[in-house]
């Protein structure tokens, strides 16, 4: 049986994260999640609904030491909550909300004393097997139902390490991190959270949203600074013209950005831009400097299996063969290029074409600020088969949308109707699940058809 420390930093006076208070040093975090521990209920498994960051990661390393499951689903809506309970039947809820209207047991997270939070000693760092299995991950349902994919303590750890030393986050100067995006996300779990836990950084409580937000949880943190970020957010943060404080690096995820559009995030934060490719279910494998290559170059240990039109990944921490949902293009043994997803690939007319890339010739059109493509579920007799689209764009007109769409796509792939909204019902780490753009669809093509 291997064993692997619970975090890497070694002082007790070490800093593992910040809060509106202060500096949280490792002796501090180390007595919170001992407290905690004693005051969970008997289920094996949790459902952390925790919005601060840094009590999510104590709820997180108590259950970890205490033997038991987190659960992470990317929302908490009512069905997913339903779903959470017949996958765990005894699964509690820890929460830091008030008032939680979750049908589950819970748990509040507690209010610490500083007596509490005293320890004399230096803490001993639980060591975790590394067999041990610590969460299971939830698909975002982005292409259907979410599915449920459990991690172990070993190779998150090897994961985490390999991001860090890819970003180069293991130099003695510590960072701080700070997140946009939700850390029951599978890459805001990893890249947030668990890469603070185990490269000796630090990370912000905080989770951002708005550009105003963003700046403001940036500045309350000492430099150097990482963002962690999705691209989503770092548009708006573009578009917000705030003054931004020193950032050493910015990553991104959940999305490929274009050459433009990470060509302004490097100019406008003054900084490196990374992107992380993965997927909830292999974690994340691969980085690339989008400014400077289209190729991402995969983690150590990784390997791209090809077989007929099938992809699959495994090697390294990835734990079982996983096949991918991604239109894969292998340039070496450790290089690729990415085309876009299976599922987004539309077929109209004999011709096809990929909703990804429909969606960024849709965004680069000038006076568009968000829009996304769908192809709507067939329903009655309708015969013909035709996409939609939810747009974002004050002062244009179907017309005017359609006469810039026609540059570059085949008539067969405009959008009928095109729905003008005010804005796009994105999830926080800026995807549009399936179901929402559904349900976006029936409600308003009746009402305001192009």
């Amino acid at each position: 049986m291997s064993s692997l420390p619970l975090v890497s930093h070694v002082s007790p006076e070490s800093i593992i994260a910040w809060r509106t208070e202060g500096a949280v040093t490792l002796r501090q975090f180390l007595a919170e999640v001992s407290r905690l521990v004693t005051l969970f209920p008997a289920g094996s498994h949790l459902l952390n609904m925790c919005g601060d960051r840094y009590r999510f990661s104590v709820g997180l390393a108590a259950a970890i030491v205490a033997g038991k499951v987190s659960l992470l689903p990317s929302t908490h809506t009512t069905e997913i909550v339903r779903q959470m309970k017949v996958f765990a039947p005894d699964v509690f809820c820890l929460t830091d909300g008030a008032p939680c209207t979750v049908d589950l047991p819970q748990l509040h997270y507690p209010v610490m004393s500083a007596g509490q939070q005293d320890q004399p000693d230096a803490p001993a760092i639980p060591q975790i097997d590394s067999r041990q299995r610590i969460a299971v991950v939830f698909t975002s349902g982005s292409t259907g139902t979410p599915q449920p994919h459990p991690k172990t303590w070993g190779a998150l750890v090897s994961s985490v390490q390999a991001e860090a030393l890819r970003l180069e986050l293991l130099d003695d100067t510590p960072c701080t991190i700070v997140g946009t995006v939700p850390p029951q996300h599978m890459y805001g779990f990893e890249s947030t959270v668990l890469m603070s836990w185990l490269s000796g950084n630090a990370f912000s409580h905080a989770q951002p949203f708005y550009p105003a937000d963003i700046c403001r949880a940036l500045a309350a943190v000492p430099a150097p600074r990482v963002l962690v970020s999705s691209p989503v957010h770092l548009r708006a943060l573009l578009d917000g013209g705030l003054a931004l404080p020193e950032i050493a690096r910015v990553v991104s995820a959940t999305a490929p950005l274009s050459v433009q559009l990470a060509q302004d995030i490097e100019a406008r934060c003054n900084a490196p831009l990374m992107e992380i490719y993965g997927s909830t279910e292999t974690g994340q494998i691969a980085t690339r400097r989008s400014t400077q290559t289209a190729e991402w170059q995969l983690f150590p240990g990784i390997e791209l299996i090809v077989e007929d039109d099938c992809v699959r990944v495994c090697g390294g921490h990835v734990e079982t063969s996983v096949t991918m949902n991604d239109i894969i293009e292998p340039v070496t043994d450790q290089h690729f290029l990415l085309h876009g997803r299976t599922a987004d690939l539309v077929n109209i007319a004999g011709k096809r074409h990929s909703l990804a890339s429909l969606n960024h010739l849709l965004n680069t059109i000038p006076g568009v600020v968000d829009g996304a493509f769908f192809m709507p579920d067939e329903t009655g007799d309708e015969r013909v088969t035709r996409l939609a689209a939810c747009v974002v764009a004050p002062g244009m007109d179907a017309r005017q949308l359609l006469a810039a769409l026609r540059e570059h796509v085949d008539p067969v792939f405009l959008p009928r109707p095109v729905l003008f909204v005010d804005a796009l019902p994105r999830n926080r780490t800026g995807k549009l699940p399936r179901a929402v753009l559904q349900a976006l669809f029936q409600t308003r093509s009746a009402r305001k058809p192009a």
